[in-house]
């Protein structure tokens, strides 16, 4: 009896570590994707994302490295001038 005790609580531990591991392999994909998307925003017609592409053109103009440091009160708000700035200095 104890041995078989022993032997079902084995296999129910690795059942349960590969089922947890698959799972965490079938998920990240998925996760990844969500991500990419976030960081791939269309930010086009923000008015903060314009201005980060107009400063950051000067900048690369000028060669400078990000002269001028902008803060905005709405995390969206830097989020967008950041990802302006970094296209228009041609990182």
């Amino acid at each position: 009896m104890r041995i078989n005790l022993r032997n079902w609580a084995l296999a129910a531990a690795l059942g349960i570590g590969i089922t947890g591991c698959a799972a965490q392999a079938i998920a990240a994909p998925f996760f990844q994707e969500r991500d990419q998307q976030q960081r791939d925003q269309d930010y086009s017609k923000n008015k903060t994302y314009q201005q980060g592409v107009r400063e950051g053109r000067d900048d690369q103009a000028r060669n400078r490295d990000h002269s001028r440091k902008r803060h905005f009160k709405k995390d969206e708000d830097q989020k967008a001038y950041e990802a302006g700035y970094q296209k228009g200095h041609g990182n």
